[in-house]
């Protein structure tokens, strides 16, 4: 079985954000990159898969900053062909664009199961696991928290609120919106990495033409503004709770 994964890079929420001079998106000279989280789950479950006897784990990216060490990483976990799809790539680029241009190349994978993060960060136009789905023609399942291959199928977890927890049966070939792993993510020492930097191998291949039809256009970024800061109420609980009243009232609460 042909397991693809498609990963994506996302701004690093530990640094700090810089908007551009334009005013509608961040500073890609200021802006510091890392894997998807979720991506990193949905490599995971594809890893314990073929751990499993599932078949092979093929890693695709976009060939951006950073993402070399994210792909020799997933080898060193375990994946088996890392692919890199070069071109002009905007940063950042929407999920409509990237969902085509991940189609594109996927399907000449015929992949029988494809798994991606349920969702990144950055996601203002939508997931990306279902609009690749759409553009494959294949079913798609999202939140799923743990994977089973039998019988030419695809058995399913997903958990709900309330402790509730459902079972599907998907008909491949399928893509599934990974919400977590079902361990957590490996931790793969920079040792191991370094050597198979190695012996692994990158295959880049020609991106499809970008198109962005779909996605909205930010008019303007701009960080949280400071309106009135907080008041302290001093006195006893009496004097506190008498006070809190009278604020209530003066906004029409009560």
């Amino acid at each position: 079985m042909n397991l693809v994964v498609p990963i994506k890079m996302v701004p690093d929420l530990v640094e700090e954000l810089v908007i551009d001079a334009s005013g509608t998106r961040l500073d890609p000279e200021a802006l510091r990159l890392k894997l998807n989280e979720l991506d990193d789950h949905a490599i995971e479950q594809a890893i314990l898969l073929k751990e499993k006897g599932a078949g092979t784990v093929t890693i695709v990216a976009p060939a951006i900053e950073g993402v070399d060490e994210v792909l020799f990483t997933a080898a060193a976990k375990g994946a088996d062909r890392l692919v890199k799809l070069t071109g002009n790539w905007p940063r950042p680029v929407s999920n409509h664009a990237l969902a085509r241009i991940f189609a594109n190349f996927v399907k000449t994978l015929r992949p029988e199961l494809i798994l991606t993060g349920v969702q990144a960060h950055n996601d203002l136009d939508g997931a990306l696991g279902p609009q690749l789905a759409e553009h494959l023609g294949m079913p798609y399942v999202g939140y799923v928290a743990g994977v089973m291959i039998c019988d030419g199928k695809v058995q399913v977890r997903k958990e709900f609120p309330g402790g509730m927890i459902a079972e599907m049966h998907v008909t491949l070939p399928a893509v599934l919106g990974i919400q977590a792993a079902e361990k957590p993510p490996r931790y793969v020492p920079i040792s191991k990495v370094r050597a198979t930097m190695k012996t692994a191998q990158i295959e880049t291949f020609p991106a499809a033409e970008l198109e962005t039809m779909g996605a909205p256009v930010p008019v303007r970024l701009f960080p949280p503004e400071t309106r009135e800061r907080a008041i302290m109420i001093e006195g006893d609980v009496n004097a506190v709770a008498a006070r809190l009243v009278e604020i209530f009232k003066e906004h029409g609460v009560l």
